[in-house]
């Protein structure tokens, strides 16, 4: 029976992954109850960052070999130029591995240089771990279909070009990623009929927001360019479905601020994401969030009155994450009977929910609803990730019809989660456009 000391570093590595995630399910689970909140907002965030770091562990190794070992046993390794290469891919892995820790020790008001140094090494580190997976696969595939009979004369060329041509084409992504999510949201305009929508509210502007994440690499002045384009839309309601920080609220409270510059006439209103639980801080993020003038809609419902007529009005609903039932966090969790609870079904009913997996849920179980407004998905923020966000969520981006008379509509959020890249997919500041059939 083989050893633990036997097992190739990669398997060791996959272990110990495996240990720390029982940990963490153990911990979430069985001592959830019995930490303080303080105690276990630390405890996930650590259990998670070791975790990915150690999963990273067994990429990491792989570039290591692959751009680094291979040329130490080559001619090159003798070149002046090999040292320097071989530290500035140590000081690459070392800062991809230490983003996921900038959540614990380097969030303020405005985004250290750090923080965004080591995401952006992250974003790499995923596409170079793509490159390279995907040429070894072209290569593989070559030798197969070849066969051993052909001349193996180009064979240290070949070995040294799949290195070569992966941090070519991931620099080069790198750049073109960073450009793209340094500009300002997009701002798309979308019309939706809603049944059941008075002709009093025909062409009533609704501007949604999703997944800005303020935190590590973004802060205030990103918050304050948004608040401004979403005031020059003059919206007569602002919603924002989620993931709007991965801090607490003591943290970000500066960098929060411009959100009190919304004046929406018909009110700002908020739904959690599952990143707001992430940070075990629900509570006081929803009294920052009021003392702001926006109101959280903690699984309830608000009537948005026509400014035309008292007599016509339509149902906006919120619901908890679903992950929230996950994480067991206490007094929380989706519940969209207590959500609906006094909307009735003659009337148009526009529900926020921040996952797409929720809203499928809730439409399985009210299928009047009218409307349903989400986000999550970042439309995938960047390249690979994209097809798996594609597969993973029941609806990934823009406007879906579901049925004879309701819609869903996926924002691919305002900002993005850490990684400032953008890589097949565009931030979005979406101006709705709500018609009366």
């Amino acid at each position: 029976m083989i050893s633990f000391k036997q097992l190739p570093f990669e398997a060791k590595a996959a272990v110990a992954a495996g240990v720390i995630f029982f940990s963490t399910m153990l911990s979430r689970s069985q001592l959830a109850e019995h930490l303080e909140l303080k105690t276990r907002r630390r405890l996930v965030r650590l259990q998670m960052s070791l975790f990915l770091n150690t999963l990273m562990l067994i990429g990491s190794c792989h570039i290591w070999r692959s751009t680094v070992t291979v040329f130490s046993r080559s001619s090159a390794a003798s070149s002046v130029c090999f040292l320097p290469w071989k530290i500035a891919v140590l000081i690459f892995l070392a800062l991809a591995h230490s983003s996921f820790l900038t959540l614990l020790f380097l969030v303020a008001e405005e985004p250290y240089f750090f923080s965004l140094a080591a995401y952006t090494c992250l974003g790499a580190y995923i596409l170079l771990i793509f490159f390279l997976f995907t040429l070894g696969s072209v290569e593989q595939a070559f030798k197969f279909l070849a066969g051993r009979g052909a001349k193996a004369g180009g064979k240290n060329s070949r070995t040294a070009m799949k290195p070569v041509l992966s941090v070519m084409l991931t620099v080069v992504l790198t750049i073109v990623g960073l450009l793209n999510a340094s500009q300002p949201p997009a701002v798309n305009t979308v019309e939706i009929p809603v049944h059941k929508l008075p002709s009093t509210m025909n062409n009533l502007k609704v501007v949604l927001l999703s997944d800005i994440h303020l935190g590590p690499t973004v802060g205030k002045t990103k918050l304050a360019m948004i608040v401004r384009m979403v005031k020059a839309l003059k919206p007569d309601i602002t919603v924002i479905v989620g993931d709007l920080t991965d801090s607490e609220a003591r943290i970000m409270r500066p960098a929060v601020e411009p959100l009190g510059e919304l004046n929406s006439p018909l009110g700002t209103y908020f739904v959690t994401g599952n990143h707001e639980y992430y940070t075990s801080d629900v509570s006081n993020w929803f009294e920052l969030l009021k003392s702001f003038n926006i109101r959280p809609l903690h699984n309830e419902n608000v009537k948005i009155v026509s400014p035309q007529s008292t007599d016509d009005w339509f149902c906006l609903a919120g619901v908890d994450d679903i992950e929230a039932n996950a994480l067991r966090y206490a007094g929380h969790g989706m519940d969209l009977k207590k959500a609906l609870g006094d909307c009735p079904g003659e009337r148009a009913i526009v529900l926020l929910a921040h996952q797409p997996a929720a809203a499928k849920r809730a439409l399985q179980e009210r299928p009047d609803i009218s409307l349903v407004l989400s986000g999550h998905t970042h439309g995938g923020q960047m390249f690979p990730l994209n097809a798996g966000a594609y597969f993973l969520n029941p609806f990934f981006v823009g406007l879906y019809k579901v049925g004879q008379n309701t819609f869903v509509y996926v924002s691919p959020g305002t900002m993005y989660f850490g990684i400032p890249m953008r890589l097949g997919s565009r931030a979005e500041i979406t101006e709705i456009i709500l018609r009366s059939p």
